[in-house]
């Protein structure tokens, strides 16, 4: 017997340590595809994801494509839509949800605070103005000594509102109203407060053809900023859950499920042909 009892706590460390991890502290995800896989999302930008009309039921590009995904990888997917855009990528990190899918551009700003991106779909940002365009809009630079609407923490606002703004000459400032929902924004220039909202192309264009049956808003037909990649935002410490969805991603392209979901949306022309990490500039 001498001896006995420290062997065997030193088997049971062993032990121990061979065993994957299944849970850690409070806020960490240890790295493995969950049954259920749950989906940040701030459910207000259509159509990529929106609610349908009067109901709690989530619909768009992004779920249509997160429950294609879900079938392919054989788990459940909920859309979890409790945080507003800006602080999603926080609430990521604090364990509240798998990942994020939520018309989020992949951004070398993003990826440094904390995550990867599996990109899926190709967009750039649009000018959004009152219909017949009373105030003559057609570039960023006529945007100076006026005031615009955005989403608050979106591309829009920081990576091209913001340098705008530098730009403009003195006493001709350009004014940004920033909100935590785009429709927020979108009512602004509705109401006259903003001359234009500037949002995703896709977006911009579903709001100009749906909003007031069309009489409402116009799409400026210069896109502006970069062409960028919506990604799937996974915590830099869940590398086999992104390559898992990565994997899954591309199975969709090469089979057609993917161009189905797009071309449901009308967004085909955002396609992308390989699903790839960390893949925009």
């Amino acid at each position: 017997m001498n001896g006995t009892p420290r062997a065997i706590a030193l088997g049971i460390v062993l032990a121990a340590l061979a065993l994957p991890a299944c849970s850690t502290a409070a806020g960490v995800q240890s790295d493995f595809v969950p049954k259920t896989l749950h989906v940040g999302s701030d459910i207000e930008y259509a159509p990529i994801e929106f609610f349908k009309e009067n109901t709690a039921t989530p619909q768009g590009l992004d779920y249509d494509l997160a429950q294609a995904l879900g079938a392919q990888l054989g788990v459940k997917v909920r859309f979890v839509n409790d945080t507003d855009f800006a602080g999603i990528i926080g609430a990521l990190r604090a364990g509240r949800f798998d990942v994020v899918m939520s018309a989020m551009n992949d951004t070398p700003e993003r990826r440094g605070r904390g995550v990867d991106f599996v990109d899926y779909f190709r967009a750039g940002s649009s000018m959004l103005v009152r219909k017949g365009n009373p105030e003559r809009i057609a570039t960023l630079d006529d945007l100076c000594g006026h005031t615009v609407a955005v989403q608050r923490g979106t591309t829009q606002d920081t990576d091209v509102l913001v340098p705008e703004a530098a730009k403009c000459p003195p006493g001709e400032g350009l004014g940004v109203l920033r909100f935590e929902k785009d429709a927020d924004a979108l009512q602004q220039v509705k109401n006259g407060r903003a001359v234009a909202d500037v949002e995703d192309f896709p977006v911009a264009a579903y709001n100009a053809a749906t909003s007031g049956h069309g009489a409402d808003f116009d799409v400026v037909p210069q896109q502006v900023g970069d062409i960028g990649a919506y990604g799937i935002a996974v915590p830099h410490d869940r590398p086999v859950l992104r390559d898992r969805l990565r994997a899954a991603l591309q199975t969709l392209i090469d089979d057609g499920t993917y161009a189905r979901v797009l071309s449901r949306w009308n967004v085909a022309a955002g396609a992308v042909k390989t699903a790839t990490i960390n893949g925009a500039g």
